[in-house]
């Protein structure tokens, strides 16, 4: 083993350290640069060698302040603060280097709450007024550890010396505001404090960006422009990110422009930067380019083309290059885990998202809220609603993410009192609800058809929170207002309302003037959306339906004209169920599949099961100019019946069935597995483009309310 000293460029064999013992070789100076070496390096074993040599040389007692100052510096470089400690206390005269040694032992080991204490010893104790050195460590430390009252002792000592013009004091200073969003005190520095450098500008925007303020984080950056002193990689890094949560596509490419015409090179974390700002502006094949063009990856880089993949929702492409990754034996990390598992939930694929479920509690990664949210999510998804609850019972940190993810699932899910019941589980853990909390809250009241509960919620308990409602808040409440029949109510509530509504809103009241069958206001509202947009084809279904309901084909054959003349396509009804981890896809009729003739049989035998329970095929929907035999037929091979015939066929008689329909369901099937789930004895789970039907002993979790 070869140790070289900072003053011989010659290496150093470790047995001649003990020729630092005779007197014509040692040299206290030589001892102090080399203990300055191996704390660099972090040589814990050959610094304690030079250690027990100063000892033995009686160079090392309470008296040696330099020699004891760097063995303070070895340990705590080392991880051994005990050690440093000790030495420390046992020093008869420390000086300032003594004190600013082992604070930033503490702060660069995690334990920032020892440093302010340090600071008020060493002045108290020792007489020691600090210097610029010790204040940016103990400020630092503030930042780090969250101590915003004793951050502002020392910005209070950091004005009363005059140290504050000292430029990495400064940087601490804004380093610590901007860490608690103090917005405010981070301009107030700028504008007091003359003079500042490139990492100045990377601290102020970073934390800017780090903590939500675009606007003010595009200011700093204009200044960076203006001055010249976007130079180096942190700062493109840093930029990236703020054309990233702008969503900047043109302004994403400028800078990556200004970048190549600059010459820096990309390594890892820039080439990371610039992928993620290809992949959340939307730029999925950019991003991919810069993944391909650059040769060396780690997990970071990696779990970034993995995010931008889903962010594009190329989740399939997201989980084969994430085999890509582990054939270059890369290891996952909580991160890419999370992303992969987002992705499962977009594919509502269950068999991958649970062989993930048990590759993150195989490696320990399940303990990370992250994963634990990302966990909750797929199941949420994939209808499986009672494992998402027992994960959440079981994670032992939570935060907000995790409270709205269980919240929202069950209110989907049709769970409105278990819902509510988690909204107090919240507030009672002192979990700051946000925007996203109050959707699914008012979700779960209008599924119960709570109108005041809902209404207190979006009038007087958001505003306690600080919120201002939004559009899917009240949207929410026209949905609450809407199943509770009060559709002249909640049209006044839209028209008074100083809002602008969106497409998905009106449609919210349009489908329930189809339910509560108001064709009235239905086609006063019809027509409005479709002045919003014409090319809405669920507009047209809607209206088709609310017509075929009380026989007027008439409005029936207008719809369907209009969607020819207009060109809009009907999206084919596809339902698809996985199966042994493999997805089977059935389209309406369908006589793809290599089983169909059995499939078409089991469907004939479950109708002729329900029929003696009631069950009457509605043929409202159906082609009116057709036989009534024929009529039946159209509704008997609906994508969502073949898919629940196999997976009757292909299932234990006792496992749950889980089915995904690209659109609405027809009220025709709704009826039907409402009937299927109670004479086969199983729980059918139905995910549509709008909510999740939990078929059950003959009953549905909608309430017939969808």
């Amino acid at each position: 083993m070869f140790l070289t000293s900072n003053v011989h460029c010659a290496p150093l064999h470790v047995s001649s350290l003990s020729q630092l013992n005779s007197q014509s070789v040692f040299s206290v100076k030589y001892a102090v640069k080399l203990l300055k070496k191996l704390a660099d390096d972090g040589n814990f074993k050959l610094g304690k060698v030079v250690h027990a040599l100063l000892i033995v040389s009686n160079h090392a007692s309470e008296n040696h302040v330099i020699q004891n100052n760097c063995l303070i510096n070895l340990y705590s470089r080392c991880g051994q603060l005990s050690i440093a400690r000790h030495i420390f206390n046992r020093l008869r005269q420390r000086n300032i280097v003594s004190w600013s040694t082992l604070m930033t032992g503490y702060l660069h080991n995690g334990f920032t709450w020892e440093v302010p204490k340090l600071l008020k010893d060493m002045v108290s104790v020792d007489n020691l007024f600090p210097n610029e050195y010790v204040l940016s460590t103990v400020l630092s430390s503030c930042s780090n550890g969250g101590l915003l009252h004793e951050g502002r002792q020392c910005h209070a000592l950091v004005l009363k010396s005059g140290l504050v013009f000292h430029q990495y004091v400064k940087n601490a200073l804004l380093s610590l505001y901007t860490m608690f969003s103090d917005v405010e005190g981070v301009l107030e520095i700028l504008k007091s404090v003359p003079g500042s450098n490139n990492i100045t500008d990377n601290v102020v925007l970073k934390g800017f960006l780090d903590h939500g303020y675009t606007n003010e984080a595009l200011d700093v950056f204009s200044r960076m422009l203006s001055e010249g002193s976007v130079r180096d990689k942190i700062s493109y890094v840093n930029i990236f990110g703020l054309c990233a949560r702008l969503k900047d596509l043109k302004l994403g490419k400028q800078v990556h422009c200004r970048m190549l015409k600059s010459g820096l090179q990309l390594d890892v974390f820039l080439s990371s930067a610039v992928m993620d700002m290809y992949g959340k502006c939307g730029e999925i094949l950019g991003a991919r380019c810069i993944f391909y063009s650059y040769p060396d990856h780690n997990v970071v880089s990696w779990t970034t083309i993995l995010a931008a993949n889903f962010q594009n929702e190329c989740f399939e492409e997201a989980l084969k290059m994430f085999l890509q990754m582990e054939l270059q034996d890369v290891v996952p990390n909580e991160y890419t885990f999370a992303v992969l598992l987002h992705s499962c939930a977009g594919l509502s694929a269950l068999g991958c998202g649970k062989t993930l479920h048990a590759r993150v509690e195989k490696t320990g990664n399940g303990t990370f809220v992250v994963v634990g949210n990302a966990l909750i999510n797929m199941y949420v998804r994939s209808g499986h609603i009672e494992a998402a609850r027992a994960l959440f019972s079981n994670m032992i940190c939570r935060d907000t993410v995790t409270w709205n993810l269980i919240i929202s699932g069950f209110s989907h899910h049709g769970l409105g009192e278990d819902a509510l019941y988690m909204f107090q589980d919240m507030l009672a853990a002192k979990e700051q609800p946000n925007y996203v909390t109050f959707i699914g809250v008012l979700l779960a009241c209008g599924h119960l058809g709570r109108i005041e509960e809902g209404l207190y919620y979006l009038q007087h308990l958001m505003r306690d929170f600080g919120l201002e409602p939004g559009l899917e808040h009240y949207t929410c409440v026209v949905g609450l207002l809407g199943k509770a029949g009060k559709l002249d109510e909640a049209e006044k509530f839209m028209r008074s309302t100083p809002i602008t509504w969106d497409v998905i809103a009106w449609r919210t009241l349009l489908n329930a003037c189809n339910v509560h069958r108001n064709y009235g206001l239905g086609q006063k509202v019809a027509d409005h959306l479709l002045r919003l947009n014409p090319n809405d084809v669920g507009t047209y279904i809607l209206l088709s339906n609310m017509h075929a309901k009380v026989k007027r084909w008439d409005g029936v054959a207008k719809m369907r004209k209009l969607l020819r003349e207009r060109n809009i396509k009907k999206e084919p009804g596809l339902s698809w169920t996985e199966i042994r981890n493999e997805t089977h896809m059935f389209v309406s009729d369908d006589t793809q599949h290599p089983e169909t003739a059995q499939i078409h049989e089991k469907v004939r035998k479950l109708l002729a099961e329900i029929k003696p329970l009631g069950y009457v095929p509605d043929t409202n929907s159906v082609l009116h100019d057709v036989e009534q035999e024929q009529q039946e037929g159209y509704l008997s091979y609906h994508s969502e019946k073949l898919a629940v015939a196999y997976a009757l066929m292909k299932t234990p008689s006792q496992a749950p069935i889980h089915i995904i329909k690209n659109l609405r369901i027809c009220d025709d099937c709704h009826s039907a597995l409402k009937l299927i789930s109670k004479v086969t004895m199983r729980m059918i789970v139905v995910r549509d483009v709008n909510r999740f039907h939990s078929f059950q002993n003959g009953s549905c979790s909608c309430a017939d309310y969808w």
